[in-house]
Order: structure tokens, then sequence, then C-alpha cells
């Protein structure tokens, strides 16, 4: 089955069922094209190399770590851990210490000030690193550049050589959204457009740095629920699993007003309760709760995979209608035998096999599902 948020593939008993997700095709939503009007303001500034770092230190410029699961509401997760080599770290301060130009950054303009990294992330823990004097819990010394500079630290480079290091400047594109206020799609876009090359970040993978705060730490908290877990296989280390958790949030909150694309109608809902100002915590941890354990215990751990995936557009429309009936006492007394007789259901089939994210198959799929798994 296709799905917009691409279906995760179930491989053989004892793999990651979703870990090596980077070949499937998110078609539906690369052939959505949602209105490009923002109001995005940009700047360009010229960092010295230590200012970057001190900023960095005193969190005025936020690198953030990808996926940790333990961050704080504060802390964002975005991009990837560090993946440059050693030789790419060593030749990156090796050209700085030549005086030679590199790549500018792209920086966010975020709340109170602070600035988001958006591109240059490698480059910036590289500096970080170094100023450290540690490299992935080993000490920092250059390797694999020229003779007079192999072997050295930040701290045992001559005076000459650190005060160019120091100097030496670093262009920064920064970046605003203006309109609209209340979400980052305009940045979101950007960040798209950026990240062309190499392997394509996920929507959820942008989403964690730029709606980052409760609603994100929520998300990443639930994705450990054991029953959850039966249900989607082994974490995604695409953040899949997670989507699908802030996709109900999103269809439980405002499915009635769904507008495609798929991926800018969970933006706008991550944007909207990032701090869970609107939805508070505990409803929504009970309503995830309650409504994975119905469907673990009432259907089996198979249930979001009707064939051999787990499928966006099944998962979404059976968590979105059980927790309906779940809140309205309303719920089919015989959830199984509902759930067979829904995935019979030509309709409900055509609705999650097919251009998911349209506006008229998210709702054809909802008032199925309602149908056969109401009272």
């Amino acid at each position: 089955m296709g799905s917009d948020l691409t279906d995760f593939e179930l491989p053989e008993p004892g793999l990651d069922p979703i870990s090596e997700e980077e070949g499937f095709e998110d078609i539906d939503e690369r052939a959505e094209v949602g209105p490009l009007v923002y109001g995005i303001s940009s700047f360009g500034a010229d960092f010295p190399v230590d200012g970057l770092v001190k900023r960095i230190e005193n969190d005025d410029i936020v690198v953030p770590s990808f996926g940790d699961a333990d961050a704080s509401a504060d802390e964002p997760g975005f991009q990837r851990e560090f993946v440059w080599s050693k030789v790419q770290a060593d030749r990156f301060i090796e050209s700085l210490l030549l005086g030679f130009p590199v790549p500018g950054i792209f920086l966010v303009q975020a709340e109170e000030g602070v600035l988001l990294v958006l591109d240059g992330q490698q480059r910036l823990r590289t500096l970080q690193s170094f100023y450290k004097g540690v490299f992935r819990e080993k000490r920092f010394k250059l390797q694999s550049v020229q003779e007079d500079f192999r072997g050295l630290t930040y701290d045992d480079l001559a005076p000459d050589a650190r005060r160019r290091l120091d100097n030496s400047i670093i262009h920064a594109t920064i970046v605003r959204q203006e309109t609209p206020s209340d979400d980052q799609s305009g940045i979101y876009k950007i960040f798209e457009r950026l990240n062309t090359g190499g392997t394509l970040l996920q929507p959820q993978e942008i989403r964690v740095a730029l709606y980052a705060g409760p609603l994100i730490v929520l998300l990443r908290d639930l994705n450990q629920n054991s029953q959850w877990r039966d249900l989607t296989g082994k974490q995604s280390i695409r953040l899949k699993d997670q989507e699908l958790i802030l996709r109900f949030f999103a269809l439980r909150s405002s499915g009635d007003k769904y507008a495609a694309p798929m991926k800018e109608f969970l933006n706008r809902y991550a944007g909207g309760n990032r701090t869970l100002n609107r939805e508070d915590e505990a409803e929504l941890r009970s309503a995830f709760e309650l409504t994975v354990d119905a469907i673990h215990s009432q259907i089996g751990p198979r249930a979001f995979r009707p064939v051999r995936a787990v499928n966006a557009a099944v998962v979404d429309s059976l968590m979105t209608v059980i927790d309906e009936g779940l809140r309205g006492a309303n719920l089919v007394e015989n959830l199984r035998d509902a759930y067979q007789a829904l995935l019979e259901d030509p309709d409900y089939r055509l609705a999650t096999e097919r251009a998911t994210a349209r506006e008229e198959n998210v709702a054809l799929r909802l008032a199925r599902s309602r149908h056969h798994l109401l009272v």
C-alpha cells in the first residue's frame, strides 16, 4: 500500500522494520504543492570564528542535537548527528588556518533573538570541538593537515596561528519568517530547498528543530510506549513513527478542517501547539495511551500492517476514530471484527492506498472508519 508518509517496510523477523527507509518515495507529498507566499526577511552577517564559538557556548546560537530522546523541552533535535570524519574536520580547520574561504552558514532567527542553525551544523560542531579540544571523546589533535599544524590542538597553536583562526570570518545568512506568524512553514520550505544533496531529511526531522518545545519532547516520550512499539516495530531512525503520533494529534484536534498537503497541516499543528498551550500534555498522553491500548489489545499488534508494511493512512484513521469512540463511549463491542470489515470496505481501501493526503481521501477514510467502528 502506498501512503503520503511512505509505508514502513516489514523485513524478515529479527531485523529493524523501519531503519532502512531512504529508498521510499513520498509520492503523494511530492506531488502536492501548497501556496508559496510567505513574508521572509533575511540579512547577511560576518562572524569571526571565536565569536561563533562563544555564541554557541552561550546558547545564543543553537547547534541542535538530532533525535535525542533525553533532550529537554528547550533543546531541539535537528539534522543529523556529527557525521564528519576526522579527516574532514581536520581539513576544515586547516582551511581556516590557511586563510582559505569556506562556505557560509544559514541561521534562523527564532524567539527571543536566539539563532538556530539551519545549514552548517557540521562546520560549527567542528569548530566547537576544536576549541574544546575533544573530538568524539578523544583529544582533538590535527592530523590530516600540513606538517606545521600536525599534532597540534587549539591550545598548542602558535599565537599568530591561533589569532588567524579566531579572526577568520564565516558569513551567515540569517532568515526570519514574518508571516504567517503562527508557524515556520516558510523556513521549512527554505530548508527543504537547501537540503537538496545527499540523503534528504524527512519532514519530521525538520520539525523537531523548527517547532522545538514540549510537544516535540512529548512525541519522543510517547514513542517509547511498549504497545506502540509492538504495533510499529523498532524505532524509525527517520522519526516516521513520531510523525505518526503527531498526525494523530493533528487530526484529533482539527481533522474536520484538514487541508492538503499533509506535511503543512502537521506543521500548523506543531507550530500552534508547540508549547502544549492548546492541548495539554495530560490530555494528549491519555488519549494516545488509551487508544494504543485499545488497538493493541482488541485488534492485535499487526493492526497497522494490513498487508506487509505499516500504512500511515490506516494508522491515522484507526487512531483518530477509536479515540473518538473512547471519548464518546460509542465504540463497537467487537473491535476486531469491525476492523476486518473495514479493511474489506472498497471505499476505505481506495482512501488508504492512493493519494492518501488529498482532502477527499482523508475525509473518506475517516467516514468509513466511523461507519464500521462506532455505534
